[in-house]
């Protein structure tokens, strides 16, 4: 009876300890530079040093095939349980049922905290939240601007479209050999359509008429949108930017430009480049005041989550102001709540780059919140391209409407109506 009595006791032991481990729950996010992936790492750690009843673990995969690895995953119904994703596809992953709403999941407080580029959105719920944004502005050199005579622009007071096409061409004849303004000609993809859109909605335009959903003709076409697009054609045209190059990002930091035109990824780079000397601008004005592309890479709840308690509990430890600090100390990017910028030395008020955050609080314009996205940014991708070696504005941008359009009526609507 004793001998039985031990054994059933040890039999209880192991069944408590088993009950005590954590729970493995899988996260997935995309390869980065290592700054950035160890800050990442990190915040994974602390989470699970800080309770025992989950345990996230963290498969990273390749950045450039990393969203069609997750839509794989998903049409298999693979999905981890959380997982980032960069915020212009969130609505098409939302469409496609493979993603959580997190309005009932996260506080009304949490998620009003955010700037609106840190929610991703369907429908005018939230599938997605971020830590860090970044926001498009002019670099300059303080000493540069001085010896062309070209005034500082400021919040209070940015170049219009036609007094820095003004100040470009001023360079351009004092300095034949500089191609005044690097607009990263290197580079394709969704750099076009997340640099340039913003122009075409600070002229009046956008990419789909952003109440349906439906119609992009009128908008990414319409007057607007034209007359920004004929003046970016211009910087082209009258040598003022490269159409192309394949030199590598230093034109500003060897004096070959002296504006460039690029996301505030660049920030820390230049700060130590230039140090005082460097100057952080908003974005040109056509004539609806500056506008800056919003959303970076957010996370999310797959909809086959079978843990959507561990994964709102992680969710929750992200957005709270010390780990938004901590990923924007560490990454330097711009934290997305208030609370999160006052715990950095650098986004606080009187901090180095407080102007950043507000710039990101004042200009952003999210890329439209439409499962038609992925279509909507190689439509414009191809136009601008197009403009850019010469082809006419008008055809360009038609072509376009009616590309954005065609893919809208082929997927029914994306789930919008009439």
């Amino acid at each position: 009876m004793i001998r039985c009595s031990l054994l059933l006791f040890g039999i209880g032991l192991l069944s408590v300890t088993a009950a005590a481990d954590p729970v493995e729950i899988d996260l997935w996010r995309h390869e980065a530079e290592v700054v950035e992936l160890t800050a990442s790492l990190e915040a994974v750690d602390r989470f699970n040093a800080e309770q025992d009843q989950w345990r996230f673990s963290v498969e990273t995969l390749p950045q450039v095939t990393y969203t069609s690895a997750v839509t794989a995953a998903a049409l298999a119904g693979q999905l981890p349980c959380v997982l980032d994703l960069d915020q212009p596809v969130v609505p098409n992953f939302a469409w496609s049922g493979h993603l959580r709403a997190l309005d009932t999941i996260l506080s009304t407080e949490q998620l009003d905290a955010l700037s609106e580029g840190a929610k991703g959105t369907y429908k005018g719920a939230v599938y997605s939240v971020g830590q860090f944004e970044v926001v498009l502005v002019l670099f300059a050199r303080k000493s540069e601007l001085q010896r062309y005579g070209i005034r500082i622009a400021t919040m209070e007071s940015p170049y219009t479209a036609d007094e820095f096409r003004e100040a470009l061409r001023l360079i351009k004849r004092e300095s034949p050999e500089k191609f005044p303004l690097d607009l990263n000609a290197k580079d394709q993809g969704e750099w076009l359509p997340y640099g340039f859109s913003p122009w075409i909605q600070s002229a009046g335009g956008d990419l789909i008429d952003r109440n349906s959903y439906r119609r992009a003709d009128g908008y990414i076409n319409g007057d607007a949108a034209q007359a920004a697009a004929r003046w970016y054609q211009s910087l082209f045209e009258e040598r003022l930017a490269e159409r192309k190059t394949f030199v590598d990002a230093q034109a500003l930091i060897q004096g070959r430009a002296i504006f460039h035109y690029t996301g505030s990824w660049e920030t820390n780079r230049y700060t130590q480049a230039f140090g005082d000397d460097l100057v952080i601008m908003p974005p040109p004005d056509f004539g609806n005041g500056p506008k800056a592309g919003a959303g970076s890479w957010h996370w999310g709840i797959s909809s086959t989550c079978k843990h959507p308690d561990a994964a709102q509990a992680f969710l929750e430890f992200l957005l709270r102001p010390e780990e938004i600090a901590a990923t924007s100390s560490a990454r330097w990017q711009i934290p997305t709540t208030e609370a999160g910028a006052t715990l950095t030395e650098n986004y606080r008020e009187g901090g180095k780059w407080r102007k950043l955050y507000e710039y990101s609080r004042s200009y952003a314009v999210k890329r439209p919140a439409t499962p038609g996205y992925p279509k909507i940014s190689a439509a414009f991708e191809k136009a601008m391209m197009d403009i850019r070696f010469g082809k006419n504005v008008e055809d360009a941008l038609n072509v376009a409407a009616d590309a954005i359009e065609f893919d809208v009526e082929r997927n029914r609507g994306y789930g919008f109506s009439n």
